[in-house]
């Protein structure tokens, strides 16, 4: 087992969950593992609106894995790439980007469903297993049907129990946050459980009282850091003040960061 992916899947523990604020470049990556963090995750949708492009496998493959690369290379801690869909038409195409993700050292992944049928997204987690062992790179396979179905339990339980079972490392359903429902995910799921969070969202103290393993804040940080800018330039024109920026991070700091 790689040292990275191992760090990653130790990190992994029901009741003591892993907390990401997900990042999306290399500053972002950078300010993540400068303030504590032991993992830096990345966010698909910050990721492609810094390249210019919209969320939803739209970024060129290349560019994604570059991105990847680029954060690796600037973090001593284990990395985890939200690689949306897998930016493949078919198994053939997830198995390439994982071959890309995997030479870039990345040690984990979310791979999404867009609420494929099971046996489609089963063949494509299976081709990205079949690239990238689990001593290699930590799968955690992200169910979308509260985010894009009706969010019905019953179906994310026997999709999480599907993907398990094919070889996902972990199972994440982003829209899910009522924490019964969530404990009785975790009961029934044989594989870490990873839960999306935003404000008003259960606190990761909650989270942890009924198992859950990891916690992500997605594309959250890129939002709030753009709604920053637009609130600036608002300001800036309507008012001619600048207090939207007064929590800066200093110039020196954030350079330091970079210089190291």
């Amino acid at each position: 087992m790689t040292e990275q992916a191992a760090l990653l899947r130790s990190l992994h523990v029901p009741g003591s969950p892993l907390v990401l604020a997900n990042a999306w470049d290399v500053a972002s990556a950078r300010v993540a593992e400068e303030a504590g963090s032991p993992v830096v995750a990345t966010t698909s949708a910050g990721v492609a609106w810094s390249l210019g492009a919209p969320d939803g496998d739209t970024l060129d493959r290349e560019l994604a894995v570059d991105a990847v690369r680029r954060v690796v290379a600037a973090v001593k801690v284990p990395v985890t790439a939200d690689i949306e869909s897998g930016f493949g038409a078919d198994p053939a195409g997830v198995a390439e980007t994982i071959r890309g993700i995997v030479a870039a050292g990345a040690a984990g992944i979310n791979l999404e469903d867009e609420v494929r049928p099971i046996p489609e997204y089963v063949a494509r987690l299976t081709a990205a297993r079949a690239v990238a062992p689990p001593e290699v790179l930590f799968i955690n396979a992200r169910i979308d049907t509260y985010l894009r179905g009706g969010g019905d339990f019953e179906e994310a339980v026997a999709r999480a129990e599907a993907y398990v079972a094919a070889g996902a490392d972990g199972i994440f359903v982003p829209g899910l946050i009522d924490p019964a429902a969530i404990g009785a995910l975790v009961a029934r799921v044989n594989a870490p459980v990873n839960i999306l969070v935003w404000p008003g969202a259960p606190s990761v103290a909650e989270l942890a009282k009924v198992g859950v393993a990891r916690v992500s804040l997605g594309s959250g940080v890129a939002e709030a850091a753009y709604a920053v800018m637009r609130k600036a330039v608002r300001e800036a024109l309507s008012e001619g003040t600048y207090t939207s920026i007064g929590e800066a991070i200093p110039y020196g700091d954030l350079n330091g960061l970079l210089s190291a």
